[in-house]
């Protein structure tokens, strides 16, 4: 049986989850006799007598271990050959900065596992951070919309959400949010603040997180269609109530020739597709964007809508919680991607420009590119869980064999992008991003 290593997290000073937390440590190393060994760190989130009571060695290395788990990428020079590395290692879109990170890898004649291929047979993850994710996204973004009201010079109930991060629970969170939203329905917005509108990308993990805490406020559920309709805000006249749209791809994406959406043709085929979803952002005060993107797809916000819209007054949009944080991506004016130490940018469409914080002309736009890590113990828990029952057949799998032999249900071993310093045949594409072609 291998010898099973957690990493200490390197990549960001502010990140302090775990792979695997010492409950599922205590079930592995029992159950399963594994013996599990946890590198120093004076961050994480779970303490070394923690893991140690759970029967994990805590060493200031991890030399010896087979399998080495981690959450964010690996620096170059960490490999070692015949090492199974698992963690969110972020190349198979051929990302160009992580390109160095791959090629040192391979060429230590290591093998990669990357938790976001590990999908069931519909395609969706099975192991992730999504949920917390979007629970901190909407924590931040409404924390982000008292501080630009704030900066406005308008008093709201939303001055009672801090940043996720400053929190010691999830539920400290919660009850701060409840407390907003009862004041919220009590005495209702300023003039010129309201009522809110506010819209959520996608249908997944990420998106489920966000509308759970949105639940926490006076929220009227609206369908996607009644933000098109002609002057749609004078429908909305309660300003003691959240308006909120679940927005996704069959509301704005519109096919070329006029068929009827369909969603595997519009992932197989986004060509065929052009989007409408700025024909929703007019009435919006807020919008929440989850969805994944990569670069064949329509983007759901552009500079030129922006700088339009602002040029004719009639830019509503104050705050952008961009959770999917894809910098210039799916959201144009998402121009970097931001630290939990300094959040929050606005966005001038006049300029393109951009100043870190709250005030000046624009959009503001929280960009938090680690979210989970501002909640990092439910985060963890939540994310262990979905992990540690994978671990055992990690651990009794014999990583020396081909690929072609190489027993792994299907789950896992559609997520080795590299086996023992050779890209598989399903990630082979990355060939040319390294120069090997």
């Amino acid at each position: 049986m291998k010898m099973i290593g957690i990493r200490h997290e390197d990549k960001y000073a502010p990140e302090r989850r775990s792979p695997l937390v010492p409950a599922d440590v205590r079930e592995l190393t029992a159950r399963y006799n594994l013996q599990v060994r946890v590198e120093t760190s004076s961050k994480r989130i779970f303490t070394h007598e923690e893991f140690e009571a759970a029967g994990a060695m805590v060493t200031d290395d991890l030399a010896g271990c087979d399998i080495i788990l981690g959450v964010k990428e690996m620096p170059v020079g960490y490999f070692r050959k015949g090492v199974v590395y698992v963690y969110f290692s972020h190349v198979i879109k051929g990302q160009a900065q992580n390109m160095s990170m791959l090629r040192d890898l391979v060429d230590a004649g290591a093998t990669l596992i990357d938790y976001e291929r590990i999908l069931d047979e519909k395609g969706r993850r099975l192991i992730f951070f999504g949920r917390h994710a979007g629970i901190a996204g909407m924590i931040n973004t409404l924390w982000t919309l008292g501080r630009r009201f704030k900066a406005l010079g308008m008093s709201t109930p939303f001055e009672k959400v801090r940043q996720a991060a400053s929190y010691g629970s999830l539920e400290e969170a919660r009850s701060d949010i409840r407390a907003a939203g009862e004041e919220l329905h009590a005495r209702g917005l300023p003039d010129g603040a309201g009522p809110l509108v506010f819209a959520v990308t996608g249908d997944g993990n990420v998106a489920q997180g966000a509308l759970e805490i949105m639940e926490l406020l006076p929220v009227v559920k609206v369908p996607a269609a009644r933000l098109s309709d002609a002057d749609v805000r004078k429908q909305f006249d309660d300003s003691g109530r959240v308006y909120l749209a679940n927005l996704v791809p069959a509301d704005y994406m519109v096919h070329r020739e006029g068929r009827a959406f369909d969603l595997d043709d519009y992932i197989a085929h986004p060509d065929n597709y052009e989007s409408r979803f700025e024909h929703f952002l007019e009435p919006l005060d807020v919008l929440v964007n989850g969805i994944y993107w990569d670069e064949r797809y329509p983007r759901l916000v552009t500079r030129q809508w922006l700088r339009e819209r602002n040029e004719a007054n009639g830019l509503r949009l104050r705050v952008i919680g961009d959770i999917t944080c894809d910098p210039e991506g799916s959201v144009e004016c998402t121009v970097k991607a931001t630290g939990i130490e300094d959040p929050v940018f606005v966005y001038d469409p006049a300029t393109g420009g951009h100043a870190m914080g709250f005030e000046g002309p624009g959009v503001a736009v929280m960009a938090v590119d680690i979210l989970p890590s501002e909640l990092p113990r439910e985060s963890s828990e939540h994310f262990s869980r979905h992990l540690s029952p994978w671990i055992p057949t990690l651990a009794s799998a014999d990583f020396r064999v081909s690929f072609g032999q190489l027993q792994l249900p299907p789950e896992l071993k559609s997520a080795v992008i590299v086996h023992n310093g050779r890209l598989t045949p399903d990630y082979a594409y990355l060939e040319r991003h390294l120069g090997l072609r």
